[in-house]
């Protein structure tokens, strides 16, 4: 029997949980450079507020309406799922962490009434960490997907559904197919031509025919639908393919200095990612590019791939392949909104090919970079950089309604007057 736990309008409940004024009253929560909305509150759903709107064309209505706005503060939501995933993964012997604000559990061999041992689940994670959680019980992983989409719509439900309790049909025949998971909007219009239009219809569907149309994938869910488990859970994650570091500038760039000194960041926080999971790279790839949206201006792009010798994780060869990139694809005269490094090639640390003269400083920097890592979680990020990073901060993204990283700095810790 599994379970998945969903926090609710995760991000809006994060600034709330420092914030509790706010309880009852409309949240958003803004993209990098507060583009455009990525998260709402109930209440600012309720006022129409679209996911994926422009800031710029609502910033009236929402100070009209008395919307709280946030820019999005990552450091603060990665430390609150962490809190919230360790209470989870402390209820059931097996867990996996699918997002940062949902997480599977395997209920397996708990004894008594489930649907009130999630509301117990429920109740201390929202104790423990001010995060309201939804739960969804079902015998796959597929229908609990679709019994946590109900208790998170339905009040009565308390915010826990065991699918075991609904009629199955009924609830399958309103659901809509990509509403189902692992169901996309491509997948949905060809299902469409084939008359299938609901997840009742699909769950009905010959299994044979679905999987030499649509695979083995599709074959799953039709058989998950059904109650039969197919997806296992994974505790483990699986190892990363690709790491990439990117972002919009908050001002458009055009001088070398600015672009140089973002590179670095992201090529210091790539090497970081790098080291945290035991990875190595053989390659560095780095893009600039300008705006394609602002057509008033000539438009330009460009990437640069730099090899290395051998598999490294070292921040100062990231820096040093990344800035050679640029030298290589950098024109004056346009106005750059984006760049970013790409680690396209990862390999286990301590796996890859060594150079034909096998001479490396692999054990000088690995102690070195162990020293940075180090002090950087003791002092906090960035306590030491990489002084190519300290030319220029234009490049650094517009956060201007950014909450204090409560739990993560301690000069932002949450002050109480009594």
């Amino acid at each position: 029997m599994f379970a998945i736990a969903d926090c609710n309008n995760f991000y809006a409940s994060c600034e709330r949980v420092f914030q509790p004024h706010l309880n009852g009253k409309p949240v958003v929560v803004l993209s990098n450079n507060d583009g455009c909305v990525i998260a709402r509150s109930n209440e600012a759903k309720a006022l129409g507020v679209a996911m994926g709107a422009p800031y710029f064309k609502i910033k009236q209505y929402l100070r009209q309406e008395d919307v709280a706005v946030f820019s999005s503060n990552y450091a603060l939501y990665g430390d609150m799922s962490q809190r919230v995933m360790s209470i989870l993964a402390g209820f059931a012997p097996r867990a996996e962490v699918y997002s940062i604000d949902e997480c599977f559990l395997d209920l397996a061999g708990i004894p008594g009434n489930l649907t009130e041992y999630c509301m117990h689940i429920g109740k201390i994670v929202k104790q423990y960490t001010g995060i309201p959680i939804s739960i969804g019980i079902a015998p796959t992983k597929t229908l609990a997907k679709l019994a946590n989409r109900i208790a998170k719509k339905d009040k009565s439900t308390g915010g826990v559904l065991d699918w075991r309790n609904v009629d199955a049909d009924e609830m399958l025949r309103a659901t809509a197919l990509d509403d189902i998971w692992g169901i996309s909007r491509r997948l949905k219009v060809r299902l469409q031509d084939m008359g299938i239009h609901n997840a009742l219809e699909l769950r009905c569907s010959p299994l044979k025919q679905i999987r030499q149309i649509f695979g083995v994938v599709v074959e799953r869910i039709v058989s998950e639908l059904s109650g039969i488990s197919c997806i296992p859970l994974e505790e483990m994650p699986s190892p990363k393919k690709q790491i990439m570091t990117s972002r919009s500038f908050g001002t458009k760039l055009t001088d070398y200095d600015d672009l140089q000194a973002a590179v670095t960041y992201f090529a210091t926080r790539a090497g970081e990612k790098l080291r945290a999971q035991q990875l190595t790279t053989n390659a560095l790839t780095l893009f600039i590019q300008t705006s394609p949206f602002d057509t008033s201006k000539p438009q330009f792009g460009n990437s640069a791939t730099i090899e290395f010798d051998y598999p490294t994780c070292d921040s100062s060869k990231l820096i040093n392949a990344a800035q050679t990139g640029l030298r290589s694809i950098f024109r004056r005269n346009f106005s750059y909104q984006k760049a970013g490094v790409l680690l396209p090639d990862l390999l286990p640390l301590g796996v890859g090919q060594l150079s034909l003269f096998g001479v490396t400083d692999a054990e000088r920097s690995d102690q070195l970079m162990s020293a940075l890592d180090k002090i950087n979680r003791r002092h906090g990020k960035s306590s030491v950089r990489f002084g190519s990073e300290l030319v220029s901060d234009l490049w650094r993204m517009r956060q201007e309604f950014k909450s204090p990283s409560y739990t993560t700095k301690w000069d932002e810790l949450l002050t109480i007057t009594v």
